[in-house]
């Protein structure tokens, strides 16, 4: 296949570019680098089946030649970028996958939407399901990035229901793994860090609030399934195994052998952060015979390695 893969220099895109090119097939990446690296495929610029376009997909996308799979990837995904980007978090919510959708229908490829967990707002089910409409502020610092998700789905949809563009939705719970930027702001980077560097890991609020996390080559495994799957409808991709941010502190802290304990601070509590995150992967099960295959343990000592190389090179760190 030929496939483009938008939002190629971010964390998820990267490790997306490399599967696809390690299958055989030909990667289109395209990014603005508003909040991707160009490190992150430095290594791939010059591979054979590889090409990069630095485009905004807020603007027509113009690609000449076949293409097999649209992979729509492009959007700021952590609370710091969408707090401090939401327009542009809105408009790659909205035109953005309007312009990738137009471009997947007029080459025939299939088109596959990167949506969130976050479409379930606060949940008021748990674990939560593909059938549940969730809980959202439309209004609240988190809706510039829950309704732009929630739209491409919808828009999604629309296409494929009115003209017959074979599409894909994939919910991502949190995932993790080496190439997460240092200040992503999100709880895997910020405790890693703290941890290296010795500092009491912050918790906000009471540290009760739960999370499931995934390795990104378990996410990046589901993506490809799912994109080969009949599946139309949405389909979580996510770890079921649920921790409070009081077990995950100290999982870092003891594979960091950082000392220093935790530190809560309720008044850090984020405004309609989510109580609690677990996905049920019924469906990923059944319909992709798919499910995570690394524990947090092992995904972890992959990653803690890479956030150290990261902070030597800065200094920050011996």
């Amino acid at each position: 296949m030929r496939v483009l893969i938008t939002g190629a220099a971010g964390f998820l895109g990267s490790h997306l570019c490399e599967r696809f090119l390690s299958e055989g097939h030909s990667v289109v990446g395209m990014d603005n680098f508003i909040t991707g690296n160009p490190e992150n495929i430095a290594h791939l610029v010059g591979r054979e089946g590889f090409q990069f376009i630095r485009h905004d997909v807020t603007n027509y996308i113009f690609l000449p030649g076949p293409l097999d799979a649209v992979l729509h990837f492009a959007s700021p995904a952590s609370p710091i970028d969408y707090l401090e980007l939401p327009i542009q978090t809105l408009k790659v919510g909205a035109l953005g996958t309007h312009n990738a959708l137009g471009l997947a229908k007029a080459k025939g490829a299939r088109f596959l939407i990167a949506s969130t967990s976050e479409v379930y707002g606060d949940p008021q089910v748990h674990p939560q399901p593909e059938t549940y409409w969730g809980h959202v502020n439309p209004i609240g610092p988190r809706g510039v990035y829950d309704e732009a998700k929630r739209f491409a789905e919808a828009m999604t949809m629309a296409y494929h229901t009115y003209h017959g563009v074979q599409t894909r939705i994939v919910r991502i719970f949190n995932t993790y793994g080496p190439r997460m930027r240092l200040a992503d702001g999100r709880v895997v980077p910020n405790f890693i860090q703290q941890a290296l560097r010795g500092e009491a890991l912050t918790l906000y609020g009471d540290g009760l609030q739960t999370r499931s996390f995934q390795f990104v080559g378990d996410l990046v495994e589901g993506v490809y399934r799912l994109l080969l799957s009949d599946e139309v409808e949405p389909v979580n991709i996510g770890n079921p195994h649920e921790f409070t941010m009081r077990e995950f502190a100290e999982i870092v802290n003891a594979m960091t052998g950082n000392p220093a304990g935790t530190v809560i601070k309720p008044e850090l509590r984020i405004k309609d952060d989510p109580q609690n995150r677990q996905p049920d992967i019924s469906k990923a099960k059944r319909v992709l015979n798919w499910e995570p295959q690394v524990t947090l343990q092992a995904g972890l000592e992959q990653t803690i390695p890479w956030f150290a190389e990261q902070l030597r090179q800065r200094g920050e760190i011996k």
